[in-house]
């Protein structure tokens, strides 16, 4: 039974927060959705496809203002007590960045027997290639819930990680993304640095990322069904791995040697050819040989 349960959500605009809100609604949750735009077409087709219980909200993730806006108007409109454990530890995450300050300050409305559930992705757990900065946020946002867990208990507070695999959502799944990033990178390069990599060798990378998209899965629902067990389940996994494959990936990442998860992550990922530097250099190497 759902009646009288609730649930915030953020990033409602699409992808898994707007499928989770969907559906929770659907199951009869009270469900607080924020959204970056609330005139765009994510919520519109969360206001033609949900029920009235349905509250949209405006959210930028980046901003702390309206983080607390949110916070403060579901708190005036449940019987929640708003308790906020999280929020001494605000200051001190925002050397962070943005997307884990915002992680720690969004799950601010805890009371005993709430959870908390945090989309974090497998590049927090695997090096991939060419994701170093994005797989070092995602990283310290898994430790960070790891840490919050044993700290958030005495709370009644119950934390779980949900690490996906490759899904279809939003723009990344978009060649025309990929593209325009690709000229944004060589237009902002050092003029030296590109010269030693060289744009074939970006080319090549971004032609490995568009090939990848097409392994992607458009169907979320194994993602939204470990976040709706993360919510209704008396004793919650730690951590959810939905999306096919996994169990292979993070056998050979934790038992295998680290030579066979590098030759495995640049078969099944991106293999980064060499750069012009170092294949100028072997050139002339073998030349003097």
């Amino acid at each position: 039974p759902t009646a009288g349960l609730l649930s915030a959500l953020a990033g409602c605009d699409s992808g898994f927060g707007q499928a989770t809100a969907r559906h929770l609604d659907a199951m009869g949750f009270r469900v607080f959705a924020s959204v970056l735009d609330p005139q765009g077409p994510g919520a519109q087709e969360l206001r033609r496809s949900c029920s009235p219980r349905l509250t949209l909200l405006q959210m930028d993730l980046t901003k702390p203002e309206d983080i607390q806006r949110v916070l403060q108007h579901v708190q005036a409109n449940t019987n929640s007590t708003g308790r906020s454990p999280w929020h001494p530890l605000g200051p001190s995450c925002t050397s962070l960045g943005p997307q884990l300050a915002a992680s720690v300050a969004v799950p601010s409305l805890h009371h005993a027997g709430s959870f908390s559930l945090i989309l974090s992705l497998l590049q927090g757990d695997l090096p991939f290639p060419c994701l170093a900065a994005y797989g070092a946020s995602k990283a310290a946002l898994s430790l960070l819930m790891d840490t919050f867990r044993s700290e958030l208990q005495p709370w009644g507070v119950k934390v779980s990680l949900i690490l996906p695999g490759y899904y279809k959502t939003g723009t990344t799944c978009d060649p025309a993304f990929w593209n325009l990033q690709k000229q944004r990178l060589v237009a902002s390069l050092p003029q030296e640095l590109l010269q030693d990599y060289g744009e074939d060798y970006v080319e090549e990378i971004n032609r490995q990322f568009i090939q990848f998209m097409k392994v992607a899965v458009e169907d979320l629902s194994a993602v939204v069904n470990s976040i709706t067990d993360g919510l209704l389940a008396a004793n919650p996994a730690v951590r959810y791995y939905p999306g096919q494959g996994l169990g292979l990936m993070y056998f050979i990442h934790r038992y295998l040697p680290y030579f066979v998860r590098d030759l495995f992550l640049k078969g099944f990922f991106i293999n980064p050819k060499l750069p012009r530097a170092l294949r100028r250099e072997h050139h002339d190497n073998a030349k003097k040989a």
